[in-house]
C-alpha cells in the first residue's frame, strides 16, 4: 500500500494536520514524513498567470493596436521566489510509492484554485485525489474532513468558477488598463506632476473606487440647510423611576404654522426667529391666573413587540460590525479572524452564510460546552447548557442548510481559548463579539414595549417615541415645566 500525501496552503495548517496525524518527527526541507503519510504545503499561490510578453515580446510595449489581447490557449508559470517549493511539491505529487493525494489547501474557491494550479504544472497523473473540507483547524474538524473526503471531481464546478474568475481579472486588467493608460495616462502624469502614471482598473477595485468618488462627489456638492426644531421635556413616571422624555413639534392639521411657508419640514423651521416665535407663543399665558399653559395628554399607544436575536455572522457582516464598533478596516478585521481562525478559536472566516448547517446543529452544544470556560460569558454558556436550549436551535431559522454554499457562518469552536493570551487586545474583542452574537441565538427574543405619546400645548400637537424593555408602565406625571 502506498502512501498517503497531504497539501495544505500553508505551513501553520500543515503543522496541524500532522499534528492531528501524529506525524511526529520526519520534518524534511519543504514538508514532513512518517511511514504512512506525506504532509507538504504551498506557500499562498504556487503558480500565476503569464503575462503577454510571454505570449509575444511585441506585447511588452502598450500600444492600442494590440488590444483587445485574448489568449487562445492560457499560459501560466512558477512564481520565482517559490520556485524552490514547488520544485519539492512537484517531485512529491509524482512520487512512485504517493497514491492518494489528500488536497486540503482552504475550502473555499481561490484555495480550490491554488491546487488546482499546482496540479497542473506539476503534471500530476495516475494519482487518486482527495478533496478535504473543512470549517476550522480543530483535531477533531481535520479528522473528519479526511475521513469525509470526496474525490476532487465533486468540485469540479468550484474549479470552474475560480479559473473564470482568474481569466475575467486578467483580461479586464490587462486589456482596461493598457487602453485607459495609453488613454489618460499623459494627462494623470501631467496632473500628477510625475514623467508618467499608470491607470489600473480591476473587477472589484475598479468598482468600489467609483462607489467611493460618487460617495465624494455627493459630499463635496452637499449644500448645508440649517433647520430649527422645537422640544419640550415631558416629566413620566415608569414604575417606580421619574424622569423625562422629549416630545417634538410637528406641523400637524390644526396648527398655525401648518402648511406655512416658514417650515423647512414639517417639524422645523427656516429661521431661528421664527421657531423662538412659537416658543414664545406656547409659553404665553392664556389667562393672568395661569403661570404657563398646561401641556395636555391627548393620547398614549402601546404596542408590544418582540425582536428575534440577529442571525449569526458571516464575514461582512462582521467587518462592518467591527467597523462601526472599533474603527478598524475590513482588512484588519479579515486578519484578526483569520488569525482567530488559524488558532483553533472561530470557523473558516470567508463565508457569506449567516446560518448554520443541520449536521453542526445537532452538535452544537460541544461549542457551548467550550465556551463555559470563557470567563466573559461563562455563566450564559452554563445557563444554556442547563437548559438544553441549544437542542431546538435546528428548527429554528438559524438553521438553513439551503443558505449555505461552501461554509456554515463564522463561530466560536470552543476550543483555543487559551491562545486568547497571545493576541491583539483588539483581536480578543472581536472573538468576544463573535462568541455573543452566537449565544444570543440561544436566547428567547426580547420583550418590549413601543410607546408614542401625543401632548398638546394650546393647538400645537408634540409626539415622542420610545421603547420600554420588559413591562415597564408609562403613567402621565403632571405638567409640563420645560417647554422650548
Amino acid at each position: 500500500m502506498g502512501k498517503q500525501l497531504f497539501i495544505a496552503e500553508k505551513p501553520s495548517v500543515a503543522a496541524e494536520f500532522a499534528k492531528a496525524l501524529k506525524v511526529n518527527g520526519g520534518r524534511r526541507d519543504g514538508y514532513l514524513e512518517s511511514d504512512q503519510y506525506v504532509v507538504t504545503w504551498c506557500v499562498g499561490h504556487l503558480i500565476t498567470m503569464s503575462y503577454p510578453e510571454v505570449y509575444d515580446p511585441a506585447l511588452k510595449k502598450w500600444s492600442l493596436n494590440t488590444i483587445p489581447f485574448f489568449p487562445e490557449e492560457w499560459k501560466y508559470e512558477v512564481i520565482g521566489s517559490v520556485k524552490k517549493q514547488f520544485a519539492i511539491v512537484k517531485g512529491l505529487l509524482n512520487r512512485a510509492d504517493v497514491d492518494t493525494i489528500y488536497i486540503c489547501t482552504d475550502s473555499g474557491r481561490e484555495g480550490e484554485y491554488i491546487y488546482r494550479l499546482v496540479d497542473q504544472m506539476a503534471g500530476v497523473k495516475n494519482k487518486k485525489r482527495l478533496r478535504v473540507w473543512i470549517d476550522s483547524q480543530t483535531e477533531e474538524e481535520i479528522l473528519r474532513g479526511i475521513r469525509e473526503a470526496k474525490d476532487w471531481s465533486f468540485y469540479d464546478h468550484l474549479s470552474d468558477s475560480a479559473y473564470l474568475r482568474a481569466k475575467e481579472d486578467y483580461l479586464m486588467g490587462i486589456n482596461f488598463s493598457r487602453a485607459l493608460t495609453l488613454k489618460f495616462g499623459p494627462a494623470v502624469a501631467s496632473f500628477m506632476n510625475t514623467k508618467w502614471s499608470v491607470i489600473s482598473v480591476g473587477r472589484v477595485m475598479t468598482c468600489v473606487l467609483g462607489m467611493v468618488v460618487r460617495r465624494e462627489r455627493e459630499i463635496r456638492s452637499f449644500v448645508k440647510t440649517p433647520f430649527y426644531r422645537v422640544i419640550i421635556s415631558l416629566p413620566v413616571a415608569q414604575e417606580e423611576n421619574k424622569g423625562t422624555i422629549e416630545a417634538e413639534w410637528r406641523s400637524v392639521e390644526g396648527s398655525k404654522y401648518f402648511q406655512s411657508p416658514k417650515l423647512y419640514k414639517e417639524n422645523g423651521f427656516l429661521k431661528r426667529e421664527t421657531a423662538q416665535e412659537l416658543i414664545n407663543y406656547l409659553e404665553a399665558p392664556l389667562n393672568p391666573e395661569e403661570k404657563r399653559p398646561d401641556c395636555t395628554l391627548i393620547k398614549i399607544e402601546k404596542k408590544k413587540e418582540q425582536k428575534q436575536p440577529p442571525l449569526l455572522f458571516n464575514l461582512a457582516e462582521l467587518q462592518n460590525t467591527c467597523s462601526r464598533r472599533f474603527k478598524i478596516s475590513p482588512d484588519e478585521t479579515l486578519k484578526i479572524v483569520q488569525e482567530l481562525y488559524e488558532k483553533k478559536m472561530v470557523t473558516y472566516p470567508r463565508t457569506d452564510a449567516r446560518v448554520l448547517s443541520t449536521a453542526v446543529a445537532k452538535e452544537i452544544s460541544k461549542n457551548i460546552r467550550g465556551l463555559s470556560n470563557f470567563a466573559p460569558v461563562g455563566s450564559f454558556a452554563q445557563e444554556i447548557l442547563s437548559q438544553d436550549a441549544w437542542k431546538t436551535i435546528a428548527k429554528t431559522r438559524y438553521t438553513n442548510d439551503k443558505q449555505i454554499t461552501d461554509h456554515y457562518a463564522i463561530i466560536p469552536t470552543g476550543q483555543g481559548l487559551q491562545a486568547l493570551n497571545s493576541v491583539s487586545h483588539t483581536a480578543r474583542q472581536v472573538y468576544d463579539t463573535i462568541v455573543r452574537r452566537f449565544l444570543s441565538i440561544f436566547y428567547p427574543p426580547a420583550v418590549y414595549q413601543k410607546v408614542s405619546i401625543t401632548t398638546k400645548i394650546k393647538e400645537e400637537s408634540f409626539f415622542s417615541n420610545f421603547k420600554v424593555f420588559g413591562r415597564g408602565r408609562i403613567s402621565e406625571s403632571g405638567r409640563d415645566r420645560k417647554c422650548g
